[in-house]
């Protein structure tokens, strides 16, 4: 039976073992049971995301171009050659990493980046073979990129998935422009977009009148994606001063950004039409005020089984990890619950390992963590 017993937002203090301490393990009470928090990567710089390699091996981006590879937990890292060009500006860089399904027999490895354009930069997504001893990205090849180049180093979205099918999923942040631009209600461009693309870069998904592999649209920055258990994508994005929203994006439809949100401009003016319009999907869940949710993933419940099927994810400006619990009603869709630790500063990503534990990367302490029983 699942155990919940936390009002909306109520956050959870830690009972910290030797917390400051490199290698150093912390406990956390839940509303499931206790865990223990262990660093497994340390003297990370702006860390971005994690992928696990079937060896037991990991990787981990950081935004300034560094890829990483880990041959075990708190092992000295090896910085992967092999990288394409990228432009480190803001919020860009270094994004995403995505380990195939196949990896065992293709050895692919799958990078998004902010890529230099005319005109500025933009999300790029590209794969290249990872060599044998974890030191080389061999034949990296971009795949897709946005259509223009842009100014101002803010929104590029850069989330991967990988669906049952091969298929992937890429997020693409409107790139800042803003409640007063409808870029991301422009099919035809790729500011504010949701893209599904074949293995090779193909489109994965084919509308009229739209970007070849525009899956969906009305997306602000989405910067969480991931499957739920039923294989349905997801996805938490950004809002203004409040409006951060989860979806559940499905091909064709409209997510609304900026003609509805639930949230106001930053000097206070309001978004668009309000909350709602016909034509616009509803969030599944929304936030107010901003938390900023950055990182996704939705359990399978192989370690914690009362979280089976709940969504995980990272807050970047209140430096707490979260959980939704899709089964429980909230005013703003589903119940949450806080967990706030001396690791949980600025949660980038939140990603469940082989073993069924729970690993995040924590920017302001330039970290990546382990958590379980």
């Amino acid at each position: 039976m699942r155990r919940f017993g936390l009002q909306l937002g109520t956050g959870l203090s830690a009972l910290m073992i030797g917390a400051g301490m490199a290698g150093a393990s912390g406990v956390v009470e839940t509303s499931a049971e206790t865990l223990q928090i262990t660093p497994v990567a340390e003297g990370l710089v702006e860390p971005w995301a994690i992928g696990f390699l079937p060896d037991g091996a990991f990787l981990v981006t950081e935004r300034e171009g560094q890829l990483k590879h880990f041959a075990a937990p708190l092992a000295e890292p090896q910085l992967v050659s092999g990288l394409p060009e990228i432009e480190v500006d803001g919020q860009g860089g270094l994004l995403d990493v995505l380990i195939p399904q196949d990896f065992a027999t293709t050895r692919e490895v799958w990078l998004t980046y902010s890529k230099p354009q005319d005109g500025g930069s933009g999300t790029a997504i590209g794969k290249g073979t990872l060599s044998a001893d974890g030191s080389t990205l061999e034949g990296f090849t971009p795949l897709f990129e946005m259509p223009a180049g842009s100014s101002g180093g803010r929104h590029f979205g850069a989330r991967m998935v990988e669906a049952a099918d091969g298929t992937i999923f890429l997020t693409l942040g409107d790139r800042g422009t803003g409640p007063d631009g409808l870029h991301a209600q422009d099919m035809a461009v790729g500011e504010g977009k949701i893209i599904h693309l074949n293995r090779d870069g193909s489109p994965a998904t084919l509308l009229d009148g739209a970007l070849p592999g525009l899956f969906s649209l009305g997306h602000r920055n989405p910067q969480g994606a991931t499957l739920d258990l039923e294989g349905r994508l997801l996805v938490v994005e950004h809002g203004a001063q409040g409006g951060d929203e989860l979806n559940a994006p499905e091909v064709g439809r409209n997510y609304g950004w900026p003609v509805i949100s639930y949230g106001v401009n930053y000097n206070d003016a309001p978004i668009g039409v309000g909350t709602s319009a016909d034509g616009m999907e509803q969030p599944l869940h929304y936030w107010d005020p901003s938390i900023a949710p950055s990182g996704l993933l939705v359990y399978s419940g192989a370690l914690v089984p009362d979280w089976r099927g709940d969504i995980l994810f990272g807050s970047l400006n209140s430096d707490f990890l979260g959980r939704l619990d899709p089964d429980t009603a909230a005013d703003t869709g589903y119940a949450e619950e806080r967990l706030t630790t001396p690791e949980t500063g600025r949660v980038r990503d939140v990603v469940e390992a082989p073993d069924g534990s729970i690993w995040f990367l924590s920017v302001a302490n330039g970290a990546a963590y382990r958590m379980a029983p």
